[in-house]
């Protein structure tokens, strides 16, 4: 079956995502993006005209499917304590959200790629402005004090990124139990709760 453009791009975009994981940013080639795929190098060149390019747009793929992810997490109808929680056990290394070499792979290439730097600080913003915000009405509804939402969003996220890279680079280096405290912990002190309360007021 012939496929659109559309849905040719985000079968590219998402072979990318796999050998960027697989292989990293600066020895993947457009060559095994496209034998993945069984299409020839030109195809591929044809939606993507450059590497570059085309790793640009993958990591804009990959932000778009977790920046969808996230607000699904937080748009649901229930307390903002239990949303910011499942947003925050979903986020961590020792959640189910998935790609955290590619985003590793990603930091270390935007030092040097002002395209790629955009598309990841773009994603960082966002996320911490999503988290923030449902800080802010988890405030107003008087369920936790916070006097500086952006700054916990901030010092979770930094938190959350820093476990991550530990976990992903140097695997056991911390149990994945006790990373899941330091998570835990950090978000009922930043939001001044105990870890028990926190825990009482998600059943």
């Amino acid at each position: 079956m012939r496929l659109s453009v559309a849905e040719r791009r985000e079968e590219l975009l998402r072979a990318a995502i796999e050998q960027i994981e697989a292989r990293g940013v600066a020895a993947v080639r457009i060559a095994d993006v496209a034998a993945a795929l069984g299409v020839s190098n030109a195809l591929v060149l044809y939606h993507f005209s450059t590497k570059e390019k085309l790793v640009a747009a993958a990591f804009t793929y990959a932000a778009e499917d977790d920046l969808a992810r996230l607000r699904k997490l937080l748009g649901r109808r229930t307390t903002a304590l239990r949303r910011l929680r499942a947003a925050v056990r979903w986020y961590a290394p020792t959640g189910q959200a998935k790609g955290w070499r590619l985003w590793i792979e990603g930091w270390a290439v935007s030092l040097r790629e002002p395209a790629l730097r955009e598309v990841t600080r773009e994603l960082d913003a966002q996320w911490k402005a999503a988290i923030a915000r449902v800080i802010a009405e988890g405030v107003a509804a008087g369920e936790f004090a916070c006097a500086d939402p952006a700054g916990t969003a901030l010092r979770l996220t930094a938190l959350l990124d820093g476990l991550a890279v530990q976990l992903t680079s140097y695997p056991g280096a911390v149990p994945r139990s006790r990373a899941q405290e330091w998570v835990d912990d950090a978000l009922a002190r930043e939001l001044g709760l105990e870890r028990e309360a926190l825990a009482d007021r998600q059943r």
